[in-house]
């Protein structure tokens, strides 16, 4: 599929699918950190590979947690917030305040990106049938602009333009507190996304 030649039905089409998965996410982080969350409506970016260093800042380091998606509509999810927020997360959870990411922290972060693209999936499923299961998380820090790159490849998606499906958690409007969450599909997996919904 050329991403570039999406019409503006199947754009919708697919905020819609987002906003209801991340809006499921949303919940469960809500829930979980016993916060509220707000969430911005999700954006389908369509941008191409060679300018992504360029629009999203490849010298900013950033935790990320790498899930992938298996299934009916595989790809990779990939939830990313910058290191104090991190930490300060699993402070919230645990009691336990860090300066650095360790093997405790590490495994909070795992555990809340299993809940999350668990509930983000479960939406989906729920909305298009389509089976679709999380792999084990893995944390990485890391420049942001490394990240995605490498999440894009690891989805096969290596053409000209490259697509994800991404919302902003906001915990903490005053202080910008927020996480970035992007579902990055193997190509294919919009097709059957789109068809499930009887959009071709």
């Amino acid at each position: 599929m050329d991403y570039s030649k999406l019409s503006p039905v199947q754009l919708d089409a697919l905020k819609e699918v987002s906003n209801i998965g991340a809006g499921n996410a949303a919940t469960a982080l809500s829930q979980l950190l016993n916060k509220k969350i707000d969430m911005t409506v999700p954006a389908v970016n369509i941008i191409l590979m060679s300018e992504l260093f360029d629009e999203i800042g490849d010298e900013k380091l950033a935790v990320g947690v790498i899930v992938r998606v298996l299934g009916d509509a595989p790809g990779n999810i990939l939830f990313v917030f910058d290191k104090d927020t991190a930490l300060g997360i699993v402070e919230s959870l645990t009691g336990q305040k860090e300066e650095n990411l360790n093997d405790m922290s590490s495994s909070v972060l795992c555990e809340i990106g299993n809940i999350i693209s668990g509930s983000y999936m479960n939406a989906i499923f729920k909305l298009t049938n389509l089976v679709m299961t999380p792999s084990v998380p893995a944390v990485t820090y890391d420049m942001l602009g490394a990240m995605l790159s490498t999440t894009f490849i690891e989805s096969g998606q290596y053409d000209d333009n490259v697509l994800d499906l991404e919302t902003v958690f906001l915990q903490d409007k005053e202080k910008n507190i927020s996480g970035h969450f992007y579902y990055i599909p193997v190509p294919g997996s919009l097709e059957k996304i789109l068809n499930s919904l009887g959009i071709n």
